[in-house]
């Protein structure tokens, strides 16, 4: 009887490690959220984190007739209510504006905030596909030092999704930008799209590429171009007009829940864009 008890538990065992063993990873925990445009290349995925990042921004001379460093210091923070949905702090944080010529004065200040929430409309583990859409309010609340504060506040309407083929992943991300005071700012339609490949923990590259197209003319200022993520310039002349960037970089999964980001972007379209170049470092806790 002792033998055949033996048996039976040894035999019980040997099934639970054998299911184990055989069972996949969750596709999603091999997924990672974009490095790059950050306050508007939304994640699909329902998770809650904090997000510190840093992103130093080179303007194109062509735009005001001089190179510019921008550099914004940012926290994100996103809580999980349920496996549906979201709610999101997207922008917030301290930006540089360094002029590079002698004798010209660093502007500093706070960027505007802005929260909402997403919610997952469909989820599909058998197909690794995820639908996110989502809304965020922009607070004109920061220092005019900085472009911040103008206007009377914008939502940003936006759908993210994620197809999965397991370890190479498809994210892409569909918004609109819509002021309350289209004379102060401008509105604009954008796209982006990020494939991964998830080598293993300490490496998963990634190469993106994010685009924005000015659908309205402001009367703020008379620039050809607009700001693309952070500012909104309200331009006078950027109607009609797309700007896009390239990028590349990668995480590495420091924990399960951690994660550090690295991304470089360029800009390729046009010559007298506020994009030159980008690059963010971000370190994603998730809790």
């Amino acid at each position: 009887m002792k033998i055949q008890t033996s048996q039976s538990l040894l035999a019980a065992i040997t099934l639970t490690f054998s299911l184990h063993a055989a069972s996949p990873p969750d596709w999603q925990s091999q997924a990672i959220s974009p490095v790059v445009n950050p306050i508007f290349f939304e994640s699909p995925l329902i998770q809650s984190e904090v997000r510190p990042l840093l992103a130093y921004h080179r303007l194109d001379k062509g735009l005001l007739g001089t190179d510019v460093d921008v550099r914004v210091y940012a926290v994100q923070l996103r809580y999980a209510v349920n496996d549906r949905l979201a709610l999101i702090a997207t922008k917030d944080g301290y930006m540089e504006i360094d002029p590079q010529v002698r004798g010209a004065k660093t502007q500093h200040g706070w960027n505007d905030i802005a929260a909402g929430l997403k919610y997952a409309v469909y989820r599909n583990d058998e197909q690794q596909v995820q639908i996110t859409p989502g809304l965020t309010f922009e607070i004109p609340v920061g220092d005019d030092e900085v472009f911040q504060g103008n206007g009377d506040g914008e939502f940003n309407l936006f759908v993210s999704a994620v197809k999965g083929f397991d370890k190479l992943h498809f994210t892409a991300n569909l918004g609109a930008r819509v002021p309350i005071d289209m004379d102060e700012e401008t509105a604009n339609v954008r796209y982006a799209l990020m494939v991964d490949y998830y080598t293993c923990q300490w490496f998963i590259p990634f190469a993106t590429i994010n685009a924005v197209t000015t659908i309205s003319e402001g009367k703020a200022l008379p620039l050809e171009s607009e700001g693309f993520d952070v500012i909104n310039f309200g331009s006078s002349r950027a109607e009609g007009k797309t700007q896009a960037a390239w990028g590349v970089g990668f995480r590495s999964r420091l924990h399960t829940r951690v994660d550090l980001g690295f991304a470089y972007e360029q800009g390729f379209t046009p010559s007298d864009d506020i994009f030159k170049d980008r690059f963010t470092v971000d370190l994603i806790w998730r809790f």
